[in-house]
This record gives C-alpha cells, sequence and structure tokens, in this order.
C-alpha cells in the first residue's frame, strides 16, 4: 500500500539531482566533489580523506556534529586534533577566549581543515558569512587541504539566493544558537535574535562581517578544496 505520509524516495530523487549537479560543477571550478545519500555513508568517506598523522583543524560546524565526525577522529588516535570550539557540559566554551583564537590561527597551518558552507549554488560557488572571519579565512588560504561537508539542502540556485539564506535563516538561528547554548549573553540584544530576521545591522556582536564566495581556484590548487554532498538536511 502507498504511504502519502513518505517522502523519502522524493527527497533522495531531488537531492541526488540537484547535487550529481553541483558537483559537476565544483569540478570543473578545480575542486573536488562527490556526493553520498546518507550521514553514514559520509563518514567513512570523510575519514579516509584525512592521512594518518596530519593536524586536523576543525571549523565551527553543526554538520560536523550531527555526522560525529570529531568522535570518530578521536578514537583512531592517528591525528593531532586542534577543537577551537569544545564546550563545557553546560555548554559554554572549554577554552579561554586568548586560547581560542590561537588555535584557531594554528588552522593557517594546518594539514586539513575540515568545515561546513553556509551555501552551494547550482553552478559551483561556495557562499559563506562570518562573524570573525576565521572559518572563510582558512578556506580560502591556508591549510594544505580544505574539506567541506554539506547536506544537500544548502543548495541553492545562484548567489543571490544564497545571501537571501544566508541573512534570513542561518544567520539568525546560528546567532540564538550562541545564545542559548553556548551562554553568549552579548547576542541576546542582537537584532536578528530578537526579531528572527536579518536588518544589515552594526551591532557590536553583529555576526555577518566578512562575506566569501569561492568562484575556484588556480590550477597549482587544483583539488585543495574537496566538497562532500550529503543527501539529508544537515546543518543551519
Amino acid at each position: 500500500m502507498v504511504d502519502e505520509r513518505d517522502m523519502s524516495q522524493e527527497r533522495e530523487w531531488f537531492y541526488r539531482e540537484r547535487a550529481e549537479i553541483v558537483a559537476t560543477n565544483l569540478q570543473k571550478r578545480k575542486m573536488n566533489a562527490q556526493y553520498v545519500s546518507s550521514r553514514e555513508k559520509a563518514l567513512p568517506i570523510i575519514l579516509d580523506m584525512i592521512p594518518e598523522g596530519v593536524k586536523v583543524v576543525r571549523g565551527d560546524s553543526i554538520t560536523l556534529d550531527q555526522i560525529e565526525i570529531i568522535p570518530e577522529l578521536r578514537k583512531r588516535h592517528q591525528n593531532k586534533y586542534i577543537d577551537p570550539f569544545e564546550i563545557n557540559p553546560d555548554g559554554s566554551w572549554l577554552h579561554e577566549r586568548e586560547e581560542r583564537l590561537n588555535m584557531m590561527r594554528e588552522t593557517f597551518t594546518c594539514d586539513v581543515f575540515i568545515t561546513s558552507t553556509n551555501a552551494i549554488t547550482l553552478d559551483g560557488k561556495l557562499v559563506n558569512i562570518d562573524g570573525l572571519g576565521n572559518r572563510v579565512a582558512a578556506m580560502v588560504f591556508g591549510p594544505k587541504k580544505v574539506i567541506v561537508v554539506a547536506g544537500a539542502n544548502k543548495i541553492v540556485q545562484d548567489v543571490e539566493e544564497a545571501l537571501k539564506r544566508i541573512r534570513g535563516v542561518a544567520a539568525p538561528v546560528n546567532a540564538m544558537r550562541h545564545f542559548l547554548k553556548h551562554q553568549l549573553v552579548e547576542f541576546a540584544d542582537l537584532p536578528c535574535v530578537k526579531t528572527g530576521k536579518c536588518i544589515d545591522c552594526n551591532h557590536d556582536s553583529r555576526i555577518c562581517n566578512y562575506t566569501v564566495i569561492i568562484e575556484g581556484a588556480m590550477i597549482r590548487q587544483k583539488g585543495r578544496i574537496n566538497v562532500v554532498l550529503i543527501g539529508e538536511e544537515l546543518g543551519i
């Protein structure tokens, strides 16, 4: 009997078709890309992309937490792993501010930087907005290899839609996450936290300060950026 409540097949088809278009266009822009249908299938693929003995730094990413790559990296004891975003049981940052900043700076000399992206256009552009800039800066230059993990829900038509998605959805939700989960009380006063929408503020704690669009790579950096698209709704 047909179950109209179950849309998993249709959703899987939709995500796969769009992700394969994106992957093809990322390759044209000299970035490696592949699609997998689930986080379970993605996990061993990502681990295989991280050689034994290399230094790995992570960016702030809900997607990475959802696929549980961090516990697996720690469990296999093969890499020097640096996590500026490690938290205490109550959600507060484990490391003090200056230590966290120093850990972020290690990103620029690491072997592998693993992160997510705010949006990916159908024609293969990675679109991101940062508050501090550490994530987008490392994606552009520094680490020898960048692994970008993203759910297919982050695929958008073009850069205009990407920026609308980030400012209209990702940034407000992320700001509220930091307020609720990480005890960053200064975020409570952000207009997007108060109203749920972006007003392009000039608040002291504004998290939309650095907008970066990665359109490709020079031939000498071909394959430095590696994108793993997952056929699920992941991240913010």
